[in-house]
């Protein structure tokens, strides 16, 4: 029996090399659908001996199949955005509480405690459909801070900006999370309203979780970030890597460099073979590992391009050409 507690107390490389190796064997024999892939491969249990040798499932199985390790009764199902038209990625989470210790871990890992901060959300896209992962977490977040004024935001941003400065004043730490559009919207806004976001936003963390959500052309995350910075008067953007797919984030607090928590790692595929790896500070397909999947599919084949570093952190570069545009955090190329 895996605990939560053998997940989110990782400490180590060892520790995450070897509970990874115990999930694949756990995957294995309880997912149906991940059991026929492995097999497929011949990539048995007695074919996997390192990491490295475990199959990465393609992301496009959560569209069309059914990825549960479990036979447990799926308490919540969390959908991704999709476009028109689109078939949308299906997440059957069997227990939630494992998504929310591991978002919860997986923030004051990198902010410290929720409670000193104010939390603002400018997410409308993702408020205005069902089963958002992304906002189950901000509104469990934005709950947390036990702040007053912390909320969610759609698009009424006079409110939001008047908020901003109120809380500047008050000198109350506050973190701005916002879909890309959004949060460039809200600029032009205070510009045309001749409203100074720049000399008041200077104390935000800023936040952005990608995506123009087909409202906006799709930038570089350069060109975007310093579209950012400049309007809110602030030296970086933060940034969160997440997907419907997943329990856990990666967060980067500035220059597109992301870091995983200790339960969660990228790998660098080889575009051209799926089963071999790029070196560090090559490009490549991103996969995650993602150890709080465990009644899910922990080994995920993302749509993303990436490289990762000889520190451990990774940069997302932007798609596969042939991939839907939806709610990851990614800037297309």
């Amino acid at each position: 029996m895996i605990t939560q507690e053998d997940i989110f107390s990782i400490a180590s490389k060892k520790e995450f090399e070897k509970m990874t190796l115990k999930i694949f064997r756990y995957q294995y024999e309880n997912n149906l659908v991940y059991h026929s892939f492995c097999t497929h491969l011949k990539k048995t249990p007695a074919h996997v001996k390192r990491v490295l040798d475990i199959p990465f499932l393609p992301i496009q199985f959560f569209k069309s199949h059914t990825i549960l390790s479990s036979n447990a009764p799926v308490q919540q199902i969390f959908t991704s955005s999709g476009t028109t038209g689109m078939q949308p990625s299906k997440h059957l989470v069997t227990d939630v509480s494992w998504y929310e210790m591991s978002y919860r871990l997986g923030f004051s890992n990198f902010y410290g405690t929720i409670e000193n901060y104010c939390v603002l959300a400018l997410l409308p896209s993702y408020l205005e459909r069902e089963g958002s992962s992304l906002i189950y977490m901000v509104e469990d977040l934005i709950q947390s801070s036990n702040h007053e004024d912390s909320g969610f935001y759609l698009n009424n941003y006079n409110d939001l900006l008047q908020k901003i400065e109120k809380l500047n004043k008050e000198g109350q730490n506050v973190i701005l999370i916002g879909v890309s559009y959004a949060l460039l919207d809200l600029i032009e806004y205070a510009t045309l309203h001749s409203f100074p976001l720049h000399e008041i936003g200077k104390s935000l963390i800023v936040m952005e979780t990608g995506g123009m959500k087909g409202k906006r052309k799709e930038l570089i995350r350069e060109e975007l970030h310093q579209k950012l910075c400049e309007g809110f008067g602030v030296q970086c953007i933060h940034s969160e890597y997440g997907m419907t797919e997943l329990l856990s984030q990666a967060y980067s607090l500035g220059n597109g460099i992301f870091e995983c928590p200790l339960w969660m790692d990228v790998l660098i595929r080889d575009t051209e073979d799926a089963l071999s790896y790029e070196g560090y500070g090559k490009t490549g397909g991103i996969n995650v590992i993602d150890l709080a999947n465990l009644n899910s599919c922990s080994f995920i084949a993302t749509q993303d391009l990436g490289k990762k570093y000889t520190n451990q952190t990774f940069e997302v570069l932007g798609r596969f050409d042939n991939s839907d545009i939806r709610g990851c955090n990614l800037l297309i190329e």
